[in-house]
């Protein structure tokens, strides 16, 4: 007897059991009919994001480290071009010449130190009798034409003033203050004048006079003129001599050669007042040029 078939329905399979092809330990987290990334997954990319990062970072201090020494390397480069500016990569053919030249000038400026050493028991009583007998001397001085200007306090100075003796040893016995006064004269016949009036005027400090010249650029001047002269014609001879010819000058230097004729009239020479006026000699002041002319050669 024939027996009847029954159909039977295929089994459901849910939503969350794996198909065939599907790891069935792998969870993927579905939500809502979507899946999402395993959170290992997640962990290997901040891995990877982090390690960029330091890559990055040491890349830019390996830049930063290889500029900052090409910058120090370029700047000693430059401090060392600066040193030598103006010097020759090699030694250059040149030859120096070198002359003087002189000028006699008569002094038209003399000028002297004049002042007063007084004594006393007291400060007070030796500064008083220091005071009259100077400003007395320097209304005098003013007398013969001499411009406020041209005379100028040099020192002043108040010092106490001891004695010594077997018995007592050192014992203070007053006081002594010294004033000079530097005096420019302009006009040299006043010279004597004034030296003069240190006798009347009980000047006891008389020193430094000095014969000399106010203005000598222009004595300068010709000496420069006459001792570049001079070394032209040294020039000529050296070209002549050695067989050498000079192409131009890279080189010039000068100095005055000492400072003139002085004259001193030193302390204790002074006469007694109403001595009369020393007959005092201004003689001649010398100005001389040193020049140093330096030339490449061809």
């Amino acid at each position: 007897m024939p027996v009847a078939k029954k159909k039977v329905d295929a089994p459901e399979i849910p939503l969350h059991m794996a198909t065939p092809t599907e790891d069935p330990h792998t969870d993927h987290g579905c939500m809502g009919g979507r899946c999402m990334p395993h959170h290992g997954m997640m962990h290997g990319k901040s891995h990877c994001g982090h390690f960029a990062r330091k890559l990055i970072l040491t890349f830019f201090g390996i830049l930063l480290v290889y500029t900052i020494v090409y910058v120090g390397v370029k700047i000693q480069n430059e401090i060392k071009a600066y040193e030598y500016i103006g010097v020759a990569d090699k030694a250059e053919r040149m030859i120096t010449i070198e002359a003087e030249a002189s000028v006699d000038v008569a002094p038209n400026i003399a000028t002297v130190q004049m002042g007063l050493t007084t004594q006393a028991p007291t400060v007070a009583e030796a500064q008083t009798k220091n005071t009259e007998i100077m400003n007395k001397f320097i209304a005098q001085v003013k007398e013969l034409e001499i411009a406020p200007e041209d005379i100028q306090t040099s020192n002043y100075d108040v010092y106490p003033k001891y004695d010594w003796t077997q018995a007592q040893g050192q014992e203070l016995v007053g006081y002594e203050v010294s004033q000079n006064v530097g005096i420019k004269i302009r006009n040299l016949d006043v010279s004597k004048q004034v030296v003069a009036l240190a006798g009347e005027a009980g000047i006891t400090n008389v020193g430094n006079l000095e014969y000399t010249i106010d203005e000598k650029d222009a004595y300068l001047a010709q000496a420069r003129e006459e001792a570049l002269q001079k070394v032209s014609e040294k020039a000529g001879v050296l070209s002549r001599a050695l067989g050498i010819r000079m192409k131009e000058v890279i080189g010039y230097t000068e100095y005055e050669v000492g400072m003139g004729d002085e004259y001193y009239y030193g302390k204790g020479m002074m006469a007694d007042a109403g001595a009369g006026v020393p007959d005092l000699q201004s003689g001649t002041n010398t100005v001389s040029l040193h020049v140093s002319v330096a030339f490449e050669l061809k």
